[in-house]
C-alpha cells in the first residue's frame, strides 16, 4: 500500500528522515517534481551536488531504466514518463549559480551572533552597534560597513556606554576577529547589494509549472554555520514578508531544509524558539517547510510536532542508543494493526519508506509502508556546460551578477574621519603659526580673537538652546573632533585612515 501527499495540507510541513544511502535524496527529488507540476515553486539546497539533474529529463539509456519502469508498473503509475523541470540555480559563492546576497541590516544581530558564535556580552555590543546605525542613518549593507562601525564604536565606547550600557573594547575586538573568520568562509559574498528579492524565488512559468530553486551547497557545507544561518534567514524573511493567506488549496512555496541538524546543533534557546515560532505560523503564509535529516531526534520535539507529513526511510539499530532512537521514531506515528512500526522502519529497503500524511481535516493518517515512485528527471548531476546554458537563459539572468556599492556606513564614517582629520590639521597649523610669533604678537592676536566674539545674553541663551537641540550624532561628532585635536588625536586619525580606509 501507499499514500499520496495532499496539496491542501502540504503547507503543514514535513519530515524526510533516514540513514545515509536509504533514498532521502530521491524522495526530495520526486517531491520537488510533484510540486513543480502542481504549479508550486520550490526552494531546496543541493548538498551532494546531485539535484541539478532536475533540470534534465531522465533517459532510457540510464542503467536503472528497467527498474524504474518495473517500479512504476508495480505502483500503478501509468502515466510515468521522463521529463525536465524549470530550474533556477543559486550560489552564495557565486560560482555555480546566480549570486545570493542579503544586507547586514536584514540579517540582524541575532542571526549574526549565531553565525559568529558570539557570547551574550558580545551580542549585546553588536545590538548597540545596530542601534547606533539606525539612529545615525548609517545603512549596514556589507561587512566593511559593520567593521567600520565597530571601529567607531570601540573608539567612543565610553560615551556610548553612558547611554546604552557597557561597551568593552575586548568585546569589540572579539567581534572583529569573528568577522575575519566569516570573511574567510565566504561571508563577504553573502552580504551586499543587490539583495535577493523573495519574489524571484516564487516564479511560475507561463505553462503553469512552479520554478525549482536549487542552492548549490556542496562547497557551502564546508562552512556549516553559514549554510544553516542563511537558510534560517531566508525562512525568517519569508515569514516576515509574505501576507497571510489562511489555508490555500496549495502552498505558495515549499522550502526544503536539508541537513537540518546543522540548524539545531549548539543553537541557543532563543534561536530554537524563533524557529519553532516560524514553523508554527508560516503555514498561514502558504509556505510549507520540510526538514531533511538522518534521525528525527535531530529536530527538537516542539518543532517535530509541527511536521504533519512524514517520510521515514530506514534507520539502522546497531547500538542501544540507535534502538532507543528507532523506538522514539516509531512512537510518533499512528499505529497500523497490520505491522509493527519499529520493525518496518528498520526493515524498509532503498526506495521504500514508512509514511504518514495528513488526511481530511488535517488528521494524521495511519502509518504505511510506501514504495517511492521513480523520478522523471535525471538521477544525478548535469554537466557544467548544461548548467551554464541554463544560467544564461534564467528569468533572473544578469540581475544579481554585478555588485552595487552605494553610500553606506563605511563611506559615511570615512567622510566623518576625513573631515575631523582636516579640522585637526588646521588646528595644528594654527597653533604652530602662533608659536612661531613673538610673545607680544601672540598676546595681541589672542586678545583680538577674544574681543571679536562679543558674548551677549541673547547669544548665550540661543547657544544653550542650540546645544539642547543637538542630535546624539552631532554630539558624538563633536566628541570625536575634540579627541582628534592634539598629538594623540592625530595618531588616531592616521590609524583609522591607514589601517581601515586607505588600506582597502
Amino acid at each position: 500500500m501507499g499514500q499520496g501527499l495532499s496539496l491542501k495540507y502540504a503547507n503543514r510541513h514535513g519530515l524526510i528522515a533516514g540513514a545515509t544511502g536509504t533514498g532521502k535524496t530521491v524522495t526530495l527529488q520526486i517531491l520537488a517534481e510533484g510540486f513543480s507540476d502542481a504549479g508550486v515553486p520550490v526552494f531546496l539546497s543541493d548538498v551532494k551536488g546531485d539535484l541539478s539533474g532536475l533540470a534534465a529529463a531522465g533517459s532510457e539509456n540510464f542503467k536503472l531504466h528497467d527498474a524504474f519502469m518495473k517500479r512504476a508498473d508495480t505502483i500503478g503509475f501509468d502515466d510515468y514518463r521522463y521529463d525536465a523541470f524549470p530550474v533556477t540555480f543559486w550560489d552564495l559563492l557565486g560560482e555555480q549559480g546566480h549570486p545570493v546576497r542579503t544586507t547586514v541590516a536584514e540579517m540582524g544581530p541575532l542571526l549574526l551572533s549565531r553565525l559568529m558564535s558570539l557570547s551574550d556580552a558580545q551580542e549585546g555590543v553588536l545590538n548597540i552597534a545596530f542601534r547606533v546605525a539606525d539612529e545615525e542613518g548609517m545603512p549596514l549593507l556589507d561587512l566593511k560597513d559593520l567593521q567600520a562601525l565597530l571601529v567607531w564604536v570601540g573608539q567612543n565606547n565610553k560615551e556610548l556606554g553612558l547611554r546604552y550600557g557597557n561597551v568593552s573594547a575586548q568585546s569589540v575586538g572579539a567581534i572583529q576577529r569573528q568577522l575575519l573568520v566569516l570573511e574567510n568562509q565566504g561571508g563577504t559574498k553573502l552580504f551586499g547589494e543587490p539583495a535577493l528579492e523573495l519574489g524571484d524565488l516564487m516564479h511560475v512559468t507561463p505553462e503553469g509549472r512552479g520554478q525549482i530553486n536549487i542552492l548549490a551547497a556542496d562547497k557551502l557545507m564546508g562552512s556549516p554555520r553559514l549554510y544553516a544561518t542563511f537558510l534560517l534567514w531566508l525562512l525568517s524573511e519569508l515569514f516576515e514578508t509574505l501576507p497571510e493567506v489562511g489555508d490555500p488549496d496549495k502552498p505558495k512555496l515549499v522550502f526544503f531544509f536539508d541537513e537540518a541538524h546543522l540548524l539545531f546543533d549548539d543553537a541557543p534557546d532563543a534561536l530554537v524558539d524563533k524557529v519553532e515560532q516560524v514553523a508554527r505560523l508560516i503555514r498561514s503564509k502558504g509556505v510549507g517547510v520540510y526538514f531533511i535529516t538522518q534521525n528525527p531526534d535531530d529536530v527538537p520535539e516542539d518543532i517535530l510536532g509541527q511536521l504533519g507529513n512524514r517520510f521515514q526511510h530506514a534507520l539502522r539499530a546497531f547500538t542501544a542508543r540507535d534502538q532507543r532512537a528507532l523506538s522514539r521514531a516509531a512512537e510518533t506515528y499512528r499505529p497500523n494493526p497490520r505491522f509493527d512500526t519499529a520493525d518496518a522502519i528498520r526493515d524498509v529497503g532503498v526506495g521504500e519508506a514508512v509514511t504518514s500524511m495528513l488526511q481530511d481535516k488535517g488528521v494524521p493518517g495511519i502509518v504505511e509502508r510506501t514504495l517511492i515512485r521513480p523520478p522523471s528527471s535525471k538521477l544525478g548531476p548535469i554537466s557544467a556546460s548544461e548548467r551554464k546554458a541554463l544560467l544564461a537563459t534564467s528569468h533572473v539572468a544578469g540581475k544579481y551578477e554585478e555588485v552595487l556599492d552605494r553610500k553606506s556606513a563605511y563611506e559615511i564614517l570615512k567622510a566623518r574621519a576625513e573631515a575631523a582629520a582636516k579640522e585637526a590639521a588646521e588646528e595644528e597649523a594654527r597653533v604652530e603659526a602662533d608659536e612661531s610669533q613673538s610673545p607680544q604678537l601672540r598676546e595681541f592676536n589672542a586678545g583680538r580673537r577674544y574681543s571679536g566674539k562679543k558674548v551677549t545674553r541673547s547669544t548665550s541663551r540661543s547657544t544653550r538652546q542650540g546645544r539642547r537641540g543637538d542630535s546624539f550624532g552631532e554630539a558624538m561628532t563633536k566628541v570625536v573632533i575634540r579627541e582628534l585635536k592634539g598629538t594623540t588625536g592625530r595618531r588616531i586619525v592616521r590609524g583609522i585612515l591607514g589601517g581601515l580606509f586607505k588600506g582597502r
